[in-house]
């Protein structure tokens, strides 16, 4: 009687067409994911502009403390659930480690973008905005810790 468990045999090789649908499907994946770091990027500084600008609109006091320490960490929680979120489809749709990469380069290159001024002259993140820095940190901490995550532990085994 044996205690090890029955291994099952070995799936065929897949068709020549179910590769190309999968390579169709892990670009179509990564493109996706391309997207979403760039629509991520833009909802964190309208987030980020406009908390800043509700929180500086207050009059002082125990109520603009609130309103300010609310929106901050409501803020920073949503950027980090929605880079992980990204991080992990762009891993899930691609298949490779390198995959959180493709969200996170056109996140960063959209938050530095958002540091210059506009030829109108508008700033979606100025110097004061504390609640803007510390959503690029938490942003950048958290794709850096998915990636790094990523590429360390090791492949499940199929």
């Amino acid at each position: 009687m044996s205690v090890a468990p029955e291994q099952e045999p070995a799936a065929p090789p897949p068709e020549p067409s179910g590769r190309a649908v999968d390579l169709v499907l892990r670009v179509a994946g990564g493109v996706v994911a391309v997207w979403a770091g760039v629509l991520a990027a833009v909802l964190d500084l309208l987030f980020a502009t406009w908390a800043w600008e509700v929180v500086k609109g207050r009059s002082g006091g125990a109520g603009k403390a609130l309103v300010g320490t609310s929106l901050a960490v409501g803020g920073i929680a949503a950027v980090v659930v929605l880079t992980v979120l990204v991080s992990w489809f762009a891993h899930v749709a691609v298949g490779t480690r390198w995959a959180a990469a493709l969200p996170a380069l056109p996140w960063f290159v959209v938050i530095v973008a958002g540091g210059f001024r506009t030829v109108e002259g508008d700033l979606a993140l100025s110097g004061d905005n504390v609640l803007g820095l510390g959503l690029i940190v938490a942003g950048a901490i958290t794709f850096a810790v998915m990636g790094f995550r990523q590429i360390v532990v090791p492949p499940a085994v199929r």
